[in-house]
């Protein structure tokens, strides 16, 4: 309760980060959500230092190309917030007979906890999507399959000193739930 009461989306993020031994630990225990067939229909795609900056550049030189600046940080700008990027790939397959919406809450549910074990960890996160989730050029730099979709990203790191996030208050939403009696 106090991980999901105090968890918040960190926009100042610094070094370090979690390794990529501490990443797959924390995933291990992410990927034990709801996942109807055990199909694990994602993956995750870790960008760091150069990588991440790599990316960043060609992103940006590619919304130049195209007149993009609708706004908001520049694209290259948006890929690099943190010294971790892992960005959520949704890989459904159409083959098992479970419903898409039922693998994309699996995936879902995966991001989620792990947002919340990163947070037990002491990193910070936060969820990020936008122009990058949609370009075609994103696409191609991360091996995105034409069946795949990029979902977003949590950038990941250690939170700024004066960030101390309150604990959230409980509301009471007892108005969303009907107990059904015959």
């Amino acid at each position: 309760m106090t991980a999901i009461l105090t968890r918040r989306s960190i926009h100042e993020l610094a070094g370090p980060a979690p390794s990529d031994q501490e990443f797959a630990y924390l995933l291990k225990g992410a990927a034990a959500a709801p996942d109807h067939g055990g199909l694990r229909p994602w993956r995750w795609i870790l960008l760091r230092d150069a990588e991440l900056a790599a990316v960043g550049d060609r992103l940006g030189a590619d919304a130049e190309d195209r007149g993009d600046s609708a706004g908001g940080a520049p694209a290259g700008e948006e890929s690099v917030r943190a010294p971790l990027k892992a960005v959520l790939v949704f890989s459904p397959s159409a083959e098992s007979g479970v419903p898409e919406w039922e693998q994309l809450a699996a995936a879902s549910n995966v991001a989620y906890g792990l947002m919340l074990l990163l947070h037990a960890r002491g990193f910070g996160s936060v969820w990020r999507k936008g122009r990058w989730c949609r370009s075609e050029r994103s696409r191609e730099l991360l091996g995105i399959g034409p069946d795949e979709q990029l979902l977003g990203s949590l950038d990941i790191g250690t939170p700024g000193a004066r960030v101390r996030p309150d604990r959230r208050r409980v509301e009471d939403v007892t108005d969303r739930m009907c107990v059904l009696r015959t």
